[in-house]
């Protein structure tokens, strides 16, 4: 283990993400803690997650609550959230390992860029979006992972239990000057899009944005979204 990483913890939330969460925690280093939060999940989430040696924990359903529940686990100084089917490509590790050996990094979060598991010439075209969306709004979502200080994550609130929106949430409260961009990639399942449609789930997760933006409830926008 890197004495970098010797410092970290990665906290997983889950809901029936048996399909994805082996492949994430096969491609983790040695970290500190490696956390899972399941939020009740009827498949064999558990059953992977422990067999990797990973610890589980028990929450109710919502992401927002279940990270939080991750983060309070958490003994480690430095925090990475990521989703059960995201996976952070080598060089996302070695700019990882980068950041962490620079103590004044603790006052500024990080993301990755994110990139899709798929060929399609759509795919492409959605990661153009997002990489467009964070350098105008500073705005990452969840699967590009979010790497923190655990003070600098209690200093601005942390995670709230909310079912959806959550990521935006927090990164709003960091604020563009506490956020960075680090090389590599956040490789995500495109798995959603495939079965939503390409255009429907990116029109889908754009009205959501909005309508979080302009105030909407995130419980109405999860219901929305179909959580």
């Amino acid at each position: 283990m890197s004495h970098a990483r010797s410092d970290l913890a990665v906290i997983i939330p889950t809901l029936n993400a048996a399909a994805g969460l082996a492949a994430t925690l096969a491609a983790l280093p040695p970290v500190a803690q490696k956390i899972v939060v399941d939020g009740g999940s009827t498949d064999s989430t558990v059953e992977v997650a422990l067999a990797s040696g990973a610890e589980v924990l028990r929450s109710a359903p919502g992401r927002g609550g279940q990270l939080a529940a991750g983060a309070a686990a958490a003994r480690a100084p430095w925090l990475l959230f990521l989703h059960a089917d995201t996976r952070l490509d080598p060089t996302a590790w070695r700019s990882l390992d980068a950041y962490l050996a620079d103590p004044d990094h603790a006052h500024s979060a990080a993301a990755f860029r994110f990139k899709l598991d798929d060929p399609a010439w759509q795919a492409r075209l959605l990661e153009l979006g997002v990489r467009l969306r964070v350098a105008a709004l500073a705005l990452p979502y969840g699967d590009q992972g979010l790497l923190i200080h655990r003070d600098l994550y209690a200093a601005v609130g942390g995670y709230r239990p909310l079912p959806l929106m959550e990521d935006v949430d927090l990164v709003r409260r960091l604020g563009r000057r506490r956020l960075r961009r680090l090389t590599g990639h956040a490789l995500t399942s495109a798995a959603r899009w495939r079965k939503r449609g390409w255009a429907r789930q990116s029109l889908l997760n754009l009205r959501c944005l909005a309508l979080y933006l302009t105030g909407t409830p995130p419980t109405r926008i999860a219901q929305i979204y179909g959580r």
